[in-house]
């Protein structure tokens, strides 16, 4: 019932023009979205920076149904690196597939993403390729390894997502490609013939893939706002003697500040993902109704930050 009443708000536009004019909602939104506009992005990219932290910006949009969309969002993303490299912005990207017109033509799609990647390359940035839900894994892996990561390695990393049953398999692939991985837990809603149900399951096998990522890994983002599996990877890299310039963790724009500069605190590198574009509204309700369990876990990451200040 939860997902069905997610699906139908963000199609509905009356609500998303109130929405976006009424002071509450935005402010709510504004927590977890960083505006509409790079401008707006960049700002907060410069107070992430001015903390000690790290960026990667990536503006929201579902997939393109044309050609000319798909073609504009390259040119936006073009823009970005452009805007990162003249503020001098200590930020990357993140891309997904869909939007730049993966589902019109892959070979439209690599052609926009090369371009991307060529900007990057000039500016010495890097370009994440985000992972979506499991339809797209073999597809999005397979243009990665084949048609992206060869010709840009310094410049291009993927992500990998431990709910689903093959992501061991594929960090293993992953380090012998010496590609850069961001290791999450994943927010689709999966069926359990490819994914585990059970979250014991998920976090037992991203902590498996993790240890692994650090050991043997190209500089893995160990993306997680989960208290324990960070303590386990700051326990894991002394007993093995890893330095922090071989990982970062990442967390959510918004989610979870104060162990956010807490690991800064300790030494630790962080980034954090930054979602800004005026498509925020469909962006949250979609991925409210792809895991209504998001509901409670970000009402529950700002409680939990909430009280963490208040020990302090």
């Amino acid at each position: 019932m939860l997902r069905s009443a997610f699906l139908y708000l963000a199609g509905q536009q009356q609500i998303f023009k109130f929405v976006r004019n009424n002071r509450l909602a935005k402010s709510f939104a504004n927590r977890f979205v960083a505006g509409e506009t790079l401008d707006t992005a960049l700002a907060a990219v410069a107070r992430l920076n001015a903390r000690g932290i790290t960026a990667s910006l990536d503006l929201l949009g579902e997939s393109v149904h044309n050609e000319a969309e798909a073609r504009t969002a390259g040119e936006a993303y073009i823009t970005m690196l452009d805007s990162i490299h003249g503020q001098k912005a200590d930020a990357n990207v993140s891309v997904k597939l869909t939007a730049m017109g993966l589902d019109i033509s892959e070979d439209l799609c690599v052609a926009i993403v090369h371009r991307i990647l060529q900007r990057a390359r000039d500016y010495g940035l890097f370009v994440r390729i985000d992972m979506e839900s499991s339809e797209y894994t073999q597809r999005t892996l397979d243009l990665f390894e084949q048609r992206l990561y060869p010709a840009y390695p310094q410049n291009v990393g993927m992500v990998l997502q431990s709910y689903l049953f093959r992501t061991f398999a594929d960090v293993e692939r992953a380090i012998l490609l010496k590609a850069r991985v961001r290791l999450c837990k994943g927010a689709y809603k999966e069926p359990e013939t490819v994914a585990y149900p059970d979250k014991k399951d998920v976090d037992a096998n991203y902590i498996r893939g993790m240890h692994e990522l650090m050991l043997k890994g190209n500089y893995p983002g160990i993306a997680t706002h989960d208290e324990a599996i960070i303590n386990e990877a700051k326990r894991f890299a002394k007993a093995n003697d890893i330095a922090f310039a071989r990982y970062e963790f990442q967390m959510l724009y918004g989610v979870r500040r104060d162990l956010q500069d807490q690991l800064v605190r300790e030494g630790h590198r962080m980034r954090v993902y930054v979602p800004f574009g005026t498509q925020w509204y469909p962006y949250l309700m979609r991925r409210l109704a792809e895991r209504p369990a998001n509901v409670a876990f970000l009402t529950g990451s700002v409680f939990k930050e909430m009280v963490g200040k208040r020990r302090r």
